[in-house]
C-alpha cells in the first residue's frame, strides 16, 4: 500500500459522492461525466489493488492476510458495478447509486489502510 495513493483515494471517493449527491439533487441522470469519474477513480484503485497484492505476495503481510485481499478485491468491483446499476435506467437517482458506491469504497479504503497498518510497511 502507498499511503498518498489512499489520501488522494479517500479525497476522490469523497469528491465523486459529492458529484453524485449533487446530480441528483439536480435531477440529472448518470451520464458520461459519472463514467469519467468512475473511470479515473477505479484506474487508481487498480493501481493500489497491484501494487498492494503485490507486496503481500512478496513477503509484507498484514496479519490478516486474506481479509486484506478480500478488500483489495472488493475495492476494484463495487464501483464499476455501481456504474452499471446507475446507468442500468437512467433516471434521476443513478448520481444517488454512485454515490453510495463512492463512500463504501471510501470505507474500504480506510479499512485497507488499517489492515495495511498491521504489516510494518
Amino acid at each position: 500500500m502507498i499511503h498518498p495513493l489512499a489520501v488522494v483515494l479517500l479525497v476522490l471517493t469523497g469528491a465523486l459522492a459529492v458529484f453524485g449527491i449533487v446530480t441528483t439533487v439536480l435531477g440529472k441522470p448518470a451520464e458520461r461525466p459519472h463514467v469519467l469519474a468512475v473511470g479515473v477513480v477505479e484506474a487508481l484503485l487498480v493501481a493500489q489493488a497491484l501494487i498492494g497484492a503485490a507486496r503481500v505476495f512478496s513477503g509484507t503481510r498484514p496479519e490478516e492476510t486474506s481479509t486484506f485481499l478480500i478488500y483489495l478485491l472488493v475495492s476494484v468491483t463495487v464501483l464499476p458495478l455501481g456504474l452499471q446499476f446507475a446507468r442500468a435506467e437512467p433516471t434521476r437517482w443513478g448520481g444517488a447509486v454512485i454515490a453510495v458506491a463512492a463512500i463504501a469504497i471510501g470505507v474500504v479504503v480506510l479499512r485497507l489502510l488499517s489492515l495495511w497498518g498491521t504489516a510494518g510497511g
